[in-house]
């Protein structure tokens, strides 16, 4: 099987027909790309494990199944162990050692693309002008996004070596170009007044 980014996507909205979680998907897909860049690490590979990672949630959506049993599926399909272990190094419920730049980028992306994702819909123009001191704002309101681990959040950068504020700036200006695949608004769309 040749390992691309567009079979990942094929893989993925053949398990997955959520449109959030395939959004989801696309937001983990852009922030891991960029830190793979940043880190010289493979941007495809990167880019697959982050689409593929929550590709048998719809099926698993609990943590005795969720990614652990979709793993025997990605085997079948013919994607390789080391995509397959990235994937399940992102369960924190599974006790993961991350052990390599991937792995430590999938999981500080994962929970705080979310978050910034769901900062930029009740934003009027989306995520432009977001800042991180506004994401830690809302960090601390339990209620908002009330699914996401901030506990994960906070982990993850420090698992990358990098000061929250960067992380959180990384990743808005990560998501700002794929800001209408994700549904979200835009400056452009807010009207002048």
């Amino acid at each position: 099987m040749e390992l691309t980014r567009d079979r990942a996507w094929e893989t993925l909205t053949k398990y997955t027909k959520s449109e959030s979680l395939l959004r989801h998907a696309l937001a983990v897909e852009a922030s891991t790309r960029s830190y793979a860049r940043r880190f010289d690490g493979d941007e495809e590979l990167w880019a697959i494990v982050a689409l593929l990672h929550d590709f048998d949630y719809e099926m698993h959506p609990t943590l005795d199944q969720h990614p652990q049993d979709g793993a025997p599926i990605l085997r079948e399909e013919g994607y390789p162990e080391d995509v397959i272990d990235a994937i399940l190094s992102h369960a924190e419920h599974l006790g993961p050692v991350r052990d390599t730049p991937l792995k430590k980028t999938l999981f500080a992306c994962d929970e705080l693309s979310g978050f910034v994702h769901a900062c930029g819909l009740v934003r009027p123009a989306g995520l432009d002008g977001l800042e991180p001191k506004s994401v830690k704002k809302k960090l601390k309101q339990p209620s908002f996004a009330a699914g996401v681990h901030r506990d994960e959040v906070y982990a993850g950068a420090e698992l990358l070596g990098v000061e929250l504020d960067e992380h959180i700036a990384n990743v808005v200006a990560a998501l700002q170009p794929i800001s209408k695949e994700l549904g979200l608004r835009t400056a452009a769309d807010v009207p002048a007044t």
